[in-house]
C-alpha cells in the first residue's frame, strides 16, 4: 500500500506564542511539543513536508535592526525571511532528528531554503497592508520611516507599525527537489515564512522582495505539487467555529468544500486568522487534494483517527 503524503503547516505563534518572551529555549520547547503532535505522523509512516511560519521571529530581526541600524547596515526583509529559514528550519530538523532516534526510526530531516516568485504587479506591492515589526508613536516612527523608505500606518489609536506586502504565491521554486526528497521518505522542511519572496526581472534574473507571503497558502500550493492528499493546518484552536468569540460559538467538525466556500464568499471567517486558512484549504481541494484538517497540536493525535480538528472535503 503505497504511504500517504501529509503537507503540515506550522503556525509561527505556536513556536513563539505571544504571552512568551520567545528566547530560544522557549522555542526549542514549544518545538518539541509541536514535534511530540507530528510524531504520530511517523507512527502511521506517513510522508510529510512541513512549512512554518516567522512573525515573531520576523518581528524580532527587524527590532534588532531598528535598535542597531546606527551601527550595523540593515537587512532587507527577503534577507530575514531566508535567515529565519535557516533558525526555524534548524530547530524544527533538530528536533524531529532527535524524536526519530528516540522512536528508533532511520529517516533523514532536511531543511530546503526556498524561493517563492511572486507577481511584482501584485496589488499588495502598491498598497501594503500587513503590519511587522515594533509600535511606535508617529514622532518616533516617522524619522525612521523616512530614512529606510517604510511604509507606515496606524494600526491603533497612537501606535504606529510599518506595513508591507503580503503577496500571493504564483511559483513555488525547487519543487521537484522537495518532491523527490519527500517521495523517498526524507522530512523536508520547506518554504519556511511563506518563502523568500522574489520575482522576475527584465532580464529573467531572480530579485528580493521586501514582503511576507501567506504561508498558509504557499502549504496549499507546495502540498499541490509534491501531491499530498493530505493538508494539514496546525493553529491555536482545535477547530473552525461558526460564531467565533461570541456567545453562538459552535465548532465545525466537517464541511465540504462547497460549504467552505459559500461561507468564505459571505465573510463568515475571522480576516488575518482562521480566513487565509479556508482559502488555502480551499485551493488544496480544487486540485487532487483529499482532505485539510485545522487543528491545534494537544489534538493531532485524535484528528489523525477522526476525533477532533475541522475536516474539509470534496
Amino acid at each position: 500500500m503505497p504511504h500517504l503524503t501529509a503537507m503540515i503547516a506550522i503556525g509561527g505563534n505556536s513556536i513563539s506564542p505571544k504571552n512568551e518572551s520567545g528566547t530560544i529555549h522557549q522555542q526549542f520547547a514549544n518545538i518539541k511539543e509541536t514535534i511530540t503532535g507530528i510524531s504520530h505522523f511517523l507512527n502511521l509512516n506517513y510522508n510529510i513536508c512541513i512549512n512554518h511560519g516567522n512573525g515573531p521571529q520576523i518581528g524580532n530581526e527587524l527590532m534588532r535592526m531598528d535598535l542597531t541600524h546606527n551601527q550595523i547596515p540593515p537587512l532587507p526583509l527577503s534577507v530575514c525571511v531566508a535567515g529565519t529559514q535557516g533558525t526555524i528550519g534548524y530547530m524544527i530538523q533538530q528536533s524531529v532528528q532527535n524524536k526519530l532516534r528516540d522512536m528508533n526510526i532511520d529517516r533523514e530531516v532536511v531543511t530546503m531554503v526556498t524561493q517563492v516568485i511572486i507577481n511584482k504587479n501584485d496589488s499588495t506591492i502598491l498598497e501594503p497592508t500587513k503590519f511587522i515589526g515594533a509600535r511606535y508613536n508617529f514622532d518616533e516612527i516617522k524619522p525612521l520611516a523616512e530614512k529606510f523608505n517604510w511604509d507606515i500606518k496606524e494600526q491603533e489609536h497612537g501606535n504606529w507599525r510599518r506595513v508591507i506586502p503580503s503577496p500571493m504565491p504564483e511559483y513555488i521554486m525547487h519543487g521537484k527537489s522537495i518532491k523527490a526528497l519527500v517521495d523517498r521518505g526524507t522530512i523536508v522542511i520547506a518554504t519556511g515564512g511563506g518563502g523568500i519572496p522574489v520575482y522576475n526581472d527584465n532580464y529573467s534574473h531572480l530579485e528580493g522582495v521586501d514582503a511576507v507571503i501567506d504561508k498558509d497558502y504557499t502549504a496549499a500550493k507546495l502540498g499541490r505539487i509534491i501531491r499530498a492528499q493530505e493538508l494539514w493546518i496546525i493553529t491555536d484552536v482545535e477547530f473552525v467555529y461558526h460564531n467565533f468569540g461570541n456567545s453562538k460559538q459552535s465548532p465545525i467538525q466537517e464541511m465540504k468544500r462547497y460549504e467552505a466556500e459559500k461561507l468564505f464568499n459571505k465573510g463568515k471567517f475571522q480576516k488575518g486568522s482562521i480566513e487565509p486558512k479556508i482559502r488555502a484549504a480551499i485551493h488544496f481541494l480544487k486540485y487532487h487534494g483529499q482532505k485539510v484538517i485545522i487543528t491545534s497540536i494537544p489534538h493531532i493525535k485524535d484528528a489523525l483517527v477522526g476525533k477532533a480538528g475541522t475536516v474539509i472535503r470534496n
